[in-house]
């Protein structure tokens, strides 16, 4: 007996299901593949603490990079066990400390596969790094070649954190926060240093993925798409340098232009 498309769907990140494809003036039935979606939720000392709407890949670092990002964690010591259930789908976190209360405000974001964020603030971002525009878009080229979900379903976000010559550290998703939060984890895990690093991404730059990169003391944050309002002007307040609309050979800087060099000596 086949699987149902649910049973597929929740089995890969790039399931396979039926549809019925129009051209010219005929139809006719196909079996295509598109992202997988999971609804992941994570429980903290047996509370939950939120569900989150996700590619089901790298969730360990997922769910770590989320619990550092927004403050409930500081350290990848804190968690004592982390065990992902994909089956459920459940995420089960015990930290060392077991006063933890999960909190209670939470603000929905606005990324595809909306997810949950705890605004939590975190300090101006202090970096001596500066780039020029030609590294930038080199980069940007990095990230286009290792998007390989999207190039074989669409519908994905990719971002990256780099230094200036290369990419450290990639992940796609079907929501832009939840890459930045699969590349906390994966950094945790690996023990790389995320200050003074370049943060890539495709999708456009809201405030809640600014306030990831200060808590990640990420100083350059770097879209193909725009920033909104909020993302630039956090930018100002937060000491980060927002760069949109990054792609071919031209970018935009709205926030922070002494980071970007004209040549290797002058800045804007």
């Amino acid at each position: 007996m086949g699987r149902t498309v649910k049973e597929r769907a929740e089995s890969s990140v790039t399931p396979e299901v039926d549809c019925n494809f129009f051209s010219g003036d005929t139809w006719q039935q196909e079996t295509v593949a598109i992202p997988g979606e999971l609804p992941l939720s994570i429980f903290v000392n047996e509370q939950e603490v939120a569900t989150i709407l996700c590619t089901p890949a790298k969730l360990t670092q997922l769910v770590l990079g989320f619990l550092y990002l927004e403050g409930i964690i500081t350290d990848r010591q804190e968690v004592a066990s982390l065990r992902v259930c994909e089956g459920e789908p459940i995420a089960d976190v015990r930290l060392l400390r077991k006063e933890y209360s999960a909190p209670s405000r939470r603000t929905i974001t606005s990324g595809c596969g909306s997810g949950v964020s705890f605004d939590t603030r975190s300090s101006p971002v202090i970096s001596d790094l500066v780039v020029t525009s030609s590294e930038i878009l080199a980069l940007m080229r990095q990230l286009y070649q290792q998007q390989d979900l999207f190039q074989e379903v669409g519908g994905i976000h990719s971002s990256a954190l780099a230094d200036r010559e290369k990419i450290l550290a990639s992940a796609e998703d079907i929501g832009r926060h939840n890459t930045l939060d699969k590349i906390m984890g994966e950094c945790l895990l690996k023990g790389l240093p995320t200050q003074d690093k370049i943060l890539l991404t495709t999708g456009r730059i809201s405030s809640e993925m600014v306030l990831k990169a200060a808590r990640m003391q990420v100083p350059i944050v770097v879209s193909r798409g725009t920033p909104t309002e909020r993302a630039v002007t956090l930018g100002e307040e937060m000491g980060i340098t927002v760069v949109g609309y990054a792609r071919g050979n031209r970018l935009s800087v709205f926030s922070g232009k002494e980071r970007l060099l004209i040549n290797n000596s002058q800045s804007l």
